[in-house]
């Protein structure tokens, strides 16, 4: 009976332990620390592999984590850096510093604390703006920059989003087109991502406290290619990162700096 109960033990916990596991998760060789940025946060960063540097910029509704296979894959041959954005994941949650300038502050610090000065970057979605701002700050640090699949505040078709609701799928032709500017229409922009606006303030954190996967469900839901993705336990992951104390609050001010995010951009271009 005592075997049994082991027998029967030990294949609970492997199964926890397999389950625990599929999730996205970078390279258990990456080396993790957390950098002082001078803008006042605490910026946790992974980092691995050898040769040309290369720092990877995450997304909204997701961490560092999400880049793990791009990751694996580029420390073959690359050095690679994976910050957690401010507010989200294992960095710091301040209240201010939402803005993409002064995230690529807090980039800059990272990359020069761990030793580096020209990359390499790479980002998507939220990480675009950050990744653009870096590049328009530090344009003789950048070797290469890659952005992918999200608008930049300021820089055109921003401003070709925000149209009237009517006629909006004919008009872009293709599903994330119209998704983009419906999302960015500013009369329906804060009912779906940014509760903060028209006078919702803190109130928005209170209205997703506990609730923040089917919050996020929404998200991924509709913006995914392929509607088993992401599964259960990568969902389950994300969502608990920023159910953390002050998570929701980073996130949403996020967007609370498009504003400010396109008055920046317009500055650069000047």
């Amino acid at each position: 009976m005592l075997r049994h109960t082991l027998v029967v033990a030990g294949a609970l916990i492997f199964a926890a332990v397999i389950l625990a596991q599929t999730h996205p998760s970078l390279p258990s060789s990456f080396h993790a620390t957390t950098i002082n940025s001078p803008e006042g946060a605490e910026i946790f960063v992974r980092s691995g592999g050898s040769g040309p540097v290369v720092v990877l910029l995450h997304g909204y509704a997701e961490n560092s984590d999400s880049w793990a296979p791009l990751a694996a894959d580029l420390m073959k041959d690359h050095t690679v850096v994976v910050p957690d954005l401010r507010g989200i994941g294992r960095s710091s949650k301040p209240e201010t510093g939402y803005d993409k300038k002064t995230q690529a502050k807090d980039i800059r610090a990272v990359v020069t604390g761990l030793g580096y000065d020209r990359t390499f970057v790479v980002a998507h979605d939220i990480g675009n703006m950050v990744a653009y701002a870096y590049a328009a700050m530090y344009p003789d640090k950048v070797k290469r920059l890659v952005v992918m699949d999200a608008p930049i505040p300021g820089i055109e078709p921003w401003n070709e989003f925000r149209l009237e609701k009517s006629g909006i799928e004919a008009e872009c032709r293709t599903y994330m087109c119209g998704k983009m500017k419906l999302l960015l229409n500013p009369g329906v922009w804060d009912l779906h991502f940014n509760l903060n606006f028209h006078g919702y303030g803190p109130a928005a954190e209170r209205l997703v406290a506990g609730r923040e996967r089917i919050y996020f469900d929404g998200i991924w839901d509709d913006f995914t290619g392929d509607p088993s993705k992401p599964d259960e336990a990568t969902r389950n992951f994300f969502a608990a990162t920023y159910a953390q104390p002050g998570g929701m609050r980073a996130g949403f001010a996020q967007f609370t700096a498009f504003s400010q995010d396109a008055k920046d951009a317009g500055e650069t271009k000047q």
